[in-house]
C-alpha cells in the first residue's frame, strides 16, 4: 500500500524537477542567447523617468533581448544598474550582462533628429548641442556640395538635400561622414518616392520639384493639405505671378512660424516670393516623402488660394480671392489666425 502512495508523490517530484529544469533553462537562454546568433547594432532610447519595464520593453522591440520578464527577474534578483537617460547602440541578441553593462555606462552615442521642415542651419544648431561648436562649425564647412556633393543638387547649397530621418553620431563619425550620411539618406528618400535627378514634372526639373517640397512642406504643414497646396503652386506657376507663400519670406529672415507683417514683405532677397516670380533659389528645408508625393503627383484642380481654417490645421482652397477673404474670416471667427 505504501508503495502506491509513494509513485504518485514521485512521479510529481520528477514533474517539478523537469519543469525547474526546463525554466532554470529557458532563464538561462535569456540571460545569454547563446543559439540565437548576434544580430546587428540598434539604437535604443532612454528618456528621463523611464521605469526597468519600459525599458526592457524598448529592448524586446529592438531585438536586443527576447523576454522582458525574464529581465525584470535578472535586474529584481541582481539589482538594477543606475541608467541614465540617452542613446545607446547594442547588438541584437546580446547577454543581459552585456546589456546591464552597456546601460550601467554613459549613452555610448548622440543621435541628431532631422524632422522635415528643419533648415540645415537649425540642423547646425542641433549637432552643436549634441557634439559642441567645433564640430558642428565643421560641420557646416562639410555640408556643402563642394565637399558633400548630391546628385540632385544645384549650387553649393545643400539645404533640402538631407534625408529627414534620426543619425547616430558614434565617436568615430566625423563631420564629413554626417554630412555624407545626410546626402546618401535624401537620396534613397526620393528614389522610394520615384523622384530621379533626371525627373521632369510640370515643367520643373528634379531639383525645383525639390524646392517646391519645401514650400509645400512649410505651406502645409500636415500631409493631407500637401497635395492641394503642391498644385497652387503649379497653377501660380502656370500663371506668371508670383507665388506669395509666407514661409519663404520667414525663412530668409530665419524665422519659423508666426505672422507675416506689411514690412517682412517689402524685404528685398530673392527668397521673397511677393516681390519676385517664380521658385526659390534653393529649398528652404529638408522634406519629407509626403511633401515629394505631393508635388509628382499633385491632384487635378484649378485652386489658387488656402488658408487654415481650424485648429486642426485642416486648409481650405479656392479659386478667387473673394473665396480666400472669407475663409479667413472664417478662420478668424474660429482663433485661427
Amino acid at each position: 500500500m505504501a508503495t502506491m502512495l509513494t509513485r504518485p508523490i514521485g512521479r510529481v517530484l520528477l514533474g517539478v524537477i523537469v519543469l525547474v529544469v526546463l525554466v532554470a533553462g529557458w532563464f538561462t537562454l535569456q540571460i545569454d542567447p547563446i543559439f540565437a546568433g548576434k544580430g546587428k547594432e540598434v539604437i535604443v532610447t532612454v528618456h528621463s523617468g523611464d521605469s526597468v519595464a519600459t525599458i526592457a520593453g524598448e529592448l524586446r522591440m529592438a531585438g536586443v533581448i527576447a523576454s522582458p520578464f525574464a529581465f525584470r527577474l535578472e535586474n529584481l534578483i541582481l539589482g538594477t544598474p543606475l541608467i541614465r537617460a540617452g542613446t545607446y547602440e547594442m547588438r541584437q541578441g546580446s547577454s543581459f550582462a552585456s546589456v546591464r553593462a552597456i546601460l550601467g555606462a554613459p549613452p555610448n552615442v548622440d543621435v541628431v533628429t532631422v524632422a522635415a521642415g528643419l533648415t540645415l542651419h537649425e540642423v547646425a544648431l542641433d549637432v552643436a548641442n549634441v557634439k559642441g561648436a567645433k564640430y558642428a562649425n565643421t560641420f557646416v564647412t562639410d555640408a556643402t556640395a563642394a565637399v558633400t556633393p548630391s546628385s540632385f543638387g544645384e549650387g553649393n547649397s545643400l539645404e533640402g538635400l538631407i534625408g529627414a530621418r534620426t543619425y547616430v553620431i558614434k565617436p568615430t563619425t566625423t563631420p564629413r561622414d554626417l554630412a555624407h550620411e545626410m546626402v546618401r539618406s535624401f537620396q534613397e528618400e526620393a528614389a522610394s518616392v520615384g523622384l530621379t535627378p533626371s525627373t521632369v514634372v510640370g515643367g520643373l526639373n528634379a531639383y525645383q520639384l525639390i524646392v517646391a517640397a519645401s514650400i509645400v512642406e512649410k505651406e502645409g504643414y500636415y500631409p493631407r493639405n500637401m497635395p492641394k497646396v503642391a498644385r497652387v503652386i503649379f497653377n501660380r506657376l502656370a500663371r506668371g505671378g508670383p507665388l506669395q507663400m509666407d514661409a519663404t519670406v520667414l525663412y530668409f529672415l530665419g524665422r519659423d512660424g508666426g505672422a507675416v507683417t506689411h514690412v517682412m514683405l517689402q524685404t528685398p532677397t530673392p527668397y521673397n516670393t511677393y516681390l519676385n516670380t517664380g521658385l526659390t533659389p534653393t529649398p528652404i528645408c529638408a522634406v519629407s516623402t509626403f511633401a515629394l508625393k505631393a508635388v509628382l503627383h499633385a491632384p487635378v484642380g484649378p485652386w489658387l488660394y488656402f488658408t487654415v481654417i481650424n485648429k486642426r490645421g485642416d486648409e481650405a482652397f479656392v479659386t478667387t480671392f473673394a473665396q480666400q477673404l472669407q475663409n479667413e474670416r472664417l478662420a478668424a471667427s474660429r482663433g485661427v489666425g
